[in-house]
């Protein structure tokens, strides 16, 4: 079978030729159908690094049908529609269950009405269901959304889908703000056409935006981080969603004085609750993967697959893998 896998070197990515592997105690085997690519883990923190990555870390969600059944595995059959989380590769063993210490639900069986084209988005909405819950978000209350990739859409989608607060969202790119705009953003800022620190507070009648989401990392994340302590109200939350800036995040005392700080990350591994009103959010609609997915590539074109993701954020947003040939 094929695998992508990210060799030492800067933007390399080849695929692998492997054994198929079998099934043991308590694993199930899936044959790939669609698998998505992470623009900030994948991009991020293996695409654009020297070293070599782990096969078994190259890759976020996928969707397929289970295979091959390992032993004590009663709840699965062969045949079943399922997403997991998993690598870029044609097959992939997965355990069956949640695993213990995170609680996290590895592999889903899929509503009968989800398509493999949306079910690979189900960990990141999971994330999103439970970085919202973190946030406690109250009706009256004005939300910023910093960046508009697939994880700052998703929380938006996830806000809009509970009816709860007033969202704004903000990106520096066109085809971002478009998206946001069309997922039911109430307010969406063009970074590069407006000051989103002056807009904010001018939609909150000066006093600044009650939560604002950190969801843009990377190179421009410094940038964007010290524009949302500048927006955000005195008592307000900043939730830190973004990674791989490469450089440390300035927090000047006069800035966080009276206001929260919650890194993205703290208790936020989707537990079965969290994951059933994802794959229900998936299911019903709610969450536009239609509008997300940009571009599908067949899996022998994984490595142009990555470029354009990379070379092209203006164009490129959730990029598939189809496997199924």
């Amino acid at each position: 079978m094929k695998q992508v896998i990210k060799p030492e070197g800067l933007h390399r990515i080849e695929l692998e030729e492997v054994p198929i592997p079998e099934p043991g105690p308590g694993e199930i085997r899936i044959k790939a159908a669609c698998s998505l690519i992470s623009r900030g883990s994948e991009l991020g923190g293996r695409y654009t690094r020297e070293h070599a990555v782990s096969p078994d870390i190259m890759g976020y969600s996928m969707a397929g049908t289970v295979d091959a059944l390992g032993q004590g595995v009663e709840h699965l059959e062969t045949g079943d529609r399922v997403v997991a989380l998993a690598p870029h590769a044609q097959y992939v063993v997965r355990p069956a269950r949640l695993v213990y210490p995170w609680d996290q639900t590895v592999v889903m069986p899929m509503p009968a009405d989800l398509s493999f084209d949306s079910a690979p988005y189900y960990p990141l909405t999971g994330s999103a269901v439970t970085w919202v819950e973190l946030e406690d978000i109250k009706p009256q209350e004005t939300v910023v959304v910093l960046g508009q990739g697939l994880v700052g859409n998703l929380i938006l989608q996830v806000i809009k889908a509970n009816g709860v607060g007033r969202v704004v969202a903000v990106d520096a790119l066109a085809n971002r703000c478009a998206m946001a705009e069309e997922c039911g953003a109430d307010t969406v800022i063009n970074a590069r056409e407006e000051d989103p620190v002056k807009t904010v507070k001018r939609l909150t009648n000066g006093l600044g935006a009650d939560i604002v989401i950190y969801a843009v990392g990377g190179p421009a994340g410094p940038a964007a981080f010290g524009q949302g302590l500048d927006m955000l109200a005195l008592g307000g939350l900043m939730h830190l969603i973004g990674l791989y800036e490469d450089q440390p995040l300035s927090l000047p005392s006069n800035k966080i004085q009276g206001r929260k700080i919650l890194g993205g990350y703290y208790r936020t591994r989707a537990g079965a609750r969290q994951s059933r009103r994802a794959m229900e959010l998936l299911a019903s609609g709610a969450i536009r993967t239609d509008r997300m997915t940009t571009h599908r590539f067949p899996w022998h074109e994984a490595a142009e697959a990555f470029a354009l993701l990379y070379q092209k954020p203006g164009e490129a947003l959730g990029v598939l893998l189809d496997w199924r040939d």
